[in-house]
């Protein structure tokens, strides 16, 4: 059971307070956006289940366990948190290949040779990048670096698959293909998955559950459909329109 828990989540920078008593229970499977304008706290709360970023109060838990807990001093380091990041940059190692780059997680990790191959191989195939494993970053598109990115994210076999914007630097075109390519993929997988957009499409077309936030808190959450019916505010009606 991949599931990630924020129980009263709060977030300060010094005395500015950027995340309110977030609380929040994402089940197992289940693709979920944070959708808000800009500096509504949707990336820090990404960043803060992923251990980049630490809490500075409640509870942040995946799979009943408790991975952030600093009234208690209880914090789980990044790497052993098991989960996968995509990045909005991409975030891909410009003097690695293909290959290397995806394999990376797995060499931390001291993958046996053998398996990391093998495993670097089938995730290639999934993100449909077989044969290019010797090109360098700079040789590849936008939308094939994205991949690599997202491969790099999956090929450890995390828990949560967290994705900050990552379809952001692509083209229009080129973002509708990804889109349907990164829900497949996460439904293939069965992974538990958070994506952080401003854009409504991606959270729309891609999502089973919609967490809409501003200034730190959950405004609304629900279906697309219950969003699109039921906005609760005026706030939230005129985010959609």
């Amino acid at each position: 059971m991949s599931t990630v828990k924020f129980s009263n989540v709060k977030k300060s920078y010094g005395d500015v307070k950027v995340i309110h008593d977030f609380s929040l229970e994402i089940n197992d499977g289940e693709f979920v956006s944070f959708l808000g304008p800009s500096g509504c706290g949707k990336t820090t709360c990404l960043r803060m289940v992923s251990g980049l970023e630490t809490n500075t109060g409640g509870l942040i838990e995946i799979d009943n366990t408790t991975v952030s807990d600093p009234d208690n001093k209880k914090i789980i380091p990044p790497e052993k948190r098991k989960v996968g990041m995509v990045f909005q940059s991409y975030a891909v190692w410009p003097h690695m290949n293909v290959f290397d780059n995806v394999a990376y997680p797995l060499k931390v990790a001291k993958t046996p040779k053998a398996e990391l191959k093998t495993r670097v191989d089938e995730i290639l195939k999934i993100v449909e990048l077989t044969g290019l494993e010797k090109r360098m970053p700079s040789e590849l598109s936008g939308g094939q670096q994205q991949r690599v990115a997202l491969a790099r994210g999956l090929v450890a076999q995390p828990k949560v698959l967290l994705l900050d914007e990552p379809l952001s630097n692509l083209d229009a075109k080129l973002r509708e293909k990804m889109r349907g390519d990164i829900r497949k993929i996460q439904q293939d997988f069965g992974i538990t998955c958070i994506y952080v957009t401003h854009d409504q499409i991606e959270a729309f077309t891609m999502s089973d559950r919609i967490v809409i936030m501003k200034d730190g808190n959950i405004v609304q959450q629900g279906t697309p459909q219950e969003i699109r019916e039921n906005p609760v505010n005026d706030f939230v009606a005129d985010f959609i329109s």
